[in-house]
């Protein structure tokens, strides 16, 4: 008889599970988040530990919690309409200046609450919050901001400039950083964490021209197809009949942002000077004069809200032809003025049309359709935008042009330089980081690149007008602007350049491109982060500081109204709350100093025999850029 099969168990000793005698309270190896958090961290729901980080652009505003690698919520600050909420000018009417005070407060008012109640979901009573703010904000908006938060009860505002958190985000405390943003462009040196506000430069060549000069092109050149009146028309009427010139309606702020978004891009620069000079005379008809001293051309500026093809037209003043400049303006190299006077607008479209002729032989970018919102609904679809190429490729060549009034990206790194210590140069040279929205157009950081490099060539001399060498005058040394940087053009870099070039020195090669991947709209936001979870934000504004400042001026108020004399005004006097906010531009007086006030009524000094009124004791304006990790560190003689 067969032994019958069996299963062989080997003999298994059975764990039983126990519970661990140590504290559950007291173990550390727990590291797991809270499943509703996308992070690894740990967020306090009751506490103050994270910051809400706040970057206020003029346009779009980034909203998130410390620690984190990227915001929250990006929105437009002005919603549907893609406004900007300030502008570089204010109006010189006192009453439209209040009236444009009281709609921009009820607009900030508005951007605040939705960030705490919208976008973050959380309590501003328990939360400390970090404003990003750029080095050129007027004070008047910052003290808007920070009377708005107190009134929501946050414990604390911070304010931390821009360009230091730019930095902070690429793990850098010393570079050269320019914010390229909406209404202007901001060069601004830092060294050792200590930036150089005497030192900072500025051009409105930002975003908000490029968005006007694309408006302007695609005025021009674009065309629009018109949905069909019926359906049957549809098949019948071909296209080409339908084809008419962009209506202004048609282009509204949201659908040139996202042609300017995710249309354009930077193409390269052109071969030579003469060669864009001789194409450029001879699209225009010849007539122009490749050496004119300066020349007033009309460049069309079309208002957003316009309702017509042409809402204005600005005139610019060209440089001079000794004045180092791109070597390809389409600003400065411009057709001279004629005899016959002409209407501003036959000169501009004369301008736009010898500038299409020009850069359709320079691209090869491809054409394309769009849907967009017809201006009358018809109920047969929607209408279709036709963007020539060139206009894609060649649109933000206004960004590299500069003038005697407006200096381009490149001359305005330059002229940074040129103003910081001759010691300090060549490091930041080697250390430049490109921020801002702009700078997000593909192609715009290699294309800087290489126009800081021209710019710093050699310039050449303008051709004589006179072909007698007989009477001819002496030729008299062109000016060089940059001839003192010149033998710092191997050692230029760019931090976040996707594409850089070959490097000429090792300082160039272990800097360019070695910034992390972080997008340069979102440095300034990752460094605020950063910062807050560091706990080493900027100037720290106290909830009851603030309070108490209030209280102070109130009461000041009251005896103002039953005091008489002027000197009895001046001596219970209180200083605004804008003084406790911190703003690079005024210094803390010296003890003893006699105030602006007092000084203005002809009040004797601290030497002499009279005695001074006392001052109301204020606190000193704190520092912009009272950072930990630079405290430390020797500022730089500036």
């Amino acid at each position: 008889m067969s032994n019958v099969p069996t299963t062989p168990r080997a003999n298994r000793t059975v764990h039983h599970p126990t519970t661990p005698a140590t504290n559950r309270l007291n173990s550390s190896h727990i590291t797991q988040a809270s499943p509703h958090y996308t992070t690894t961290r740990r967020h306090s729901l009751y506490g103050v530990e994270d910051r809400v980080v706040v970057d206020p652009g003029s346009r779009i505003w980034k909203v998130g919690f410390s620690g984190e690698g990227k915001p929250r919520d990006v929105f437009f600050a002005a919603g549907k309409k893609a406004q900007a909420l300030w502008k570089l000018s204010r109006t010189s009417d006192p009453q439209a200046r209040l009236e444009e005070d009281k709609m921009l407060e009820v607009r900030l008012r508005h951007c605040l609450r939705s960030v705490f109640h919208d976008s973050l979901l959380t309590d501003p009573k328990a939360r400390k919050v970090i404003i990003i703010e750029t080095p050129l904000l007027p004070m008047y908006i910052k003290e808007m901001i920070a009377r708005i938060l107190f009134e929501n009860q946050v414990p604390s505002v911070s304010f931390a400039p821009s360009h230091l958190l730019s930095l902070m985000a690429v793990g850098r405390i010393t570079g050269l950083v320019i914010d390229c943003g909406h209404l202007e462009s901001v060069a601004l040196p830092i060294f050792a964490g200590r930036p150089l506000f005497p030192r900072i430069q500025t051009t409105p060549l930002a975003g908000e021209r490029l968005t006007s000069h694309l408006r302007a092109l695609l005025l021009m050149f674009a065309t629009y197809l018109p949905p069909p009146t019926s359906l049957s028309a549809a098949i019948n009427v071909p296209a080409a009949n339908r084809a008419t010139r962009v209506p202004p309606e048609v282009l509204s702020d949201l659908v040139v942002e996202e042609i300017k978004t995710r249309c354009c891009f930077v193409g390269p620069a052109l071969d030579s000077r003469a060669k864009f000079q001789e194409e450029y005379n001879a699209a225009a008809g010849g007539g122009a004069d490749s050496s004119s001293a300066s020349s007033d051309v009309d460049m069309m500026n079309v208002d957003a809200e316009s309702t017509s093809s042409h809402a204005g037209f600005e005139s610019i003043t060209s440089s001079q032809a000794g004045e180092v400049s791109s070597e390809f303006s389409i600003i400065t190299n411009s057709q001279a003025e004629s005899s016959v006077p002409v209407s501003s607008t036959v000169r501009s479209e004369g301008y736009l049309e010898a500038l299409a002729s020009m850069y359709k032989k320079h691209s090869t970018a491809t054409d394309l359709k769009m849907r967009v919102t017809p201006v009358q609904q018809t109920g047969t679809g929607m209408g279709t935008l036709i963007i020539p190429g060139w206009i894609r490729e060649r649109a933000a060549e206004v960004l590299f042009e500069g003038d005697v009034d407006e200096s381009s990206l490149a001359e305005t790194i330059l002229n940074a330089l040129l103003k910081i210590p001759v010691d300090l140069r060549k490091t930041l040279a080697s250390s430049i980081l490109v921020s801002g929205g702009t700078a997000m157009l593909p192609g715009f950081i290699p294309r800087l690149h290489s126009e800081i490099i021209r710019s710093l060539s050699t310039p050449t001399p303008p051709p004589s007008r006179n072909s007698d060498s007989s009477k001819r005058r002496p030729t008299l040394p062109q000016y060089d602007k940059y001839s003192t940087l010149r033998p710092l053009m191997p050692y230029f870099a760019i931090l976040d350049n996707p594409s850089p070039p070959t490097a000429q020195s090792e300082r160039a090669r272990g800097n360019a491109g070695k910034a992390p991947a972080f997008t340069p709209a979102m440095l300034a936001w990752v460094g605020g982060s950063l910062a807050g979870a560091l706990k080493t934000g900027g100037s720290e504004v106290i909830r009851e500081n603030w309070d108490e400042l209030g209280e102070e001026a109130d009461e000041s108020n009251v005896h103002a109204d039953d005091a008489m004399d002027i000197s009895e005004l001046t001596t219970t006097a209180t200083p605004k709350k804008s003084n406790i906010l911190p703003d690079w531009t005024r210094s803390p007086l010296r003890p003893g100093a006699p105030s602006a006030i007092a000084a203005k009524l002809g009040a004797p000094a601290a030497g002499a025999h009279a005695a001074v009124p006392s001052t109301p004791s204020t606190p000193a304006p704190p520092s912009a850029t009272s950072f930990n990790f630079s405290r430390s560190r020797s500022s730089v003689a500036t």
